[in-house]
């Protein structure tokens, strides 16, 4: 994979300690799929009666794997159910291949396990169009079930990585009544980032009991303003996945929970946040709020006008305080704007005001800005009160190198 000789500068400072989940055990292995000396698959077992959402990419050549789950998210069970995650090969673009291997792996899961096949559920990630050695996975499928623990997740976060930096985890505890109920999620993401979802992998497990249409109906609401809102360099993989899967082992109904639905989107952004963080080669991770616009859809589109500019991230790379490229990017977004109504700040420095600089515009507090790893891009189009915020990152030459040198 490509050449990641260090942890991000963005990273938190460790991986955060996440709670034991009721009724989810995970286990990881050495299988060889791509890598040498690391784990490389994870699977995780859920407790019968467990209910799973999921949302999906969008893109025309998704993978396989992505396929068998949006063909089985939303039926229901009361038996128990499986993730089972590859990394190192995507299985995209494989063709009758590709089917092949997920039919071959949810069947061996779901004997092993005992359960219905179509309560097992499978992720790949990595390299596209090579065949994905199937049977490698289906090799230690046993060893796995053998080693499967409660206390597993953190090692279940690694065993997903490709060219991320660190693993991704976070957690949240959620007092509905007089009872508790938790939620541990991990990720996986660095580059092929971008709405739809962006290329990532993210699994989320509470203990609460919720069911399936609310689940769906929350994560499918989050995802909007969570992980479609972030941007590393605005390609769509053909793997993004997110399951969501509620074991009701708490005995705590969260289903109509407002706090609940509040605590997980607070850590899906926690974690779409990471992804932007150790995103390839970055040093900035950067907020763009846009407010004033015609519509939230129109401010959106502003927003990834401006995080997807490579000539604005490039300019944010070097602490170049170029707000003439933010003035580019609006402009060529195709979402209304007016050139007199338009306004600019960098933090909390307006640098651009009514179409025009600043008359209280300083280029040395700009770039002061600039200078630090948290970068704030506001604009304000005076048209409405269309609003989004998205996040990104800036694009330095890691970037060029992790990618150059992908496959080699």
């Amino acid at each position: 994979m490509g050449k990641v000789t260090a942890v991000s500068p963005l990273a938190p400072a460790q991986f955060p300690d996440l709670p034991v989940i009721d009724g989810v055990r995970f286990a990881t292995i050495a299988a060889g799929v791509r890598y040498q000396g690391r784990t490389d698959v994870m699977l995780a077992e859920l407790a019968p009666g467990s209910t799973i959402a999921g949302t999906f990419t969008k893109s025309a050549t998704r993978a396989a794997p992505v396929l068998d789950c949006q063909a089985k998210i939303g039926g229901t069970s009361g038996a128990g159910a499986a993730i089972l995650v590859n990394s190192g090969n995507a299985n995209a673009f494989t063709g009758k291949g590709g089917v092949t291997a997920v039919e071959a792996i949810t069947k061996a899961v779901a004997d092993v396990c005992d359960i219905p096949q179509s309560r097992v559920f499978t992720s790949s990630t990595g390299v596209i169009g090579e065949p994905l050695p199937h049977d490698r996975v289906t090799a230690v499928l046993s060893d796995l079930k053998a080693k499967l623990a409660d206390d597993g997740i953190a090692d279940a976060a690694k065993a997903i990585m490709t060219t991320d930096t660190f693993p991704k985890g976070a957690s949240a505890k959620v007092t509905i009544g007089s009872k508790t109920v938790s939620i541990a999620g991990i990720a996986k993401g660095s580059g092929m980032i971008a709405p739809d979802m962006a290329t990532m992998l993210v699994y989320i497990f509470t203990d609460a009991v919720v069911s399936q249409p609310a689940l769906q109906e929350m994560l499918s609401k989050h995802t909007d303003t969570t992980f479609n809102c972030i941007t590393v360099d605005s390609d769509t993989s053909t793997s993004d996945s997110l399951i969501l899967a509620a074991t009701g082992a708490s005995g705590v109904d969260a289903s109509d929970s407002e706090e609940f639905s509040n605590a997980l989107h607070d850590l899906m952004l926690n974690l779409a946040h990471q992804v932007v963080q150790d995103g390839e080669g970055a040093t900035k991770f950067v907020e763009i709020a846009i407010t004033g616009a015609a519509t939230d859809e129109d401010a959106k589109t502003h927003a990834m006008a401006i995080a997807n500019s490579p000539l604005i991230k490039t300019a944010i790379a070097g602490q170049d305080p170029n707000w003439g490229r933010v003035v580019m990017a609006i402009g060529k977004s195709g979402a209304a704007a007016d050139r007199d109504r338009l306004s600019i700040r960098f933090g909390d420095i307006e640098v651009a005001k009514d179409g025009w600089r600043s008359p209280t515009y300083s280029e040395e507090a700009a770039a002061a800005h600039m200078k630090g790893q948290n970068i704030v891009i506001g604009v304000d189009l005076g048209l409405g009160n269309g609003k989004a915020t998205v996040w990104t990152c800036d694009l330095t030459h890691g970037y060029i190198e992790i990618n150059a040198d992908y496959r080699s």
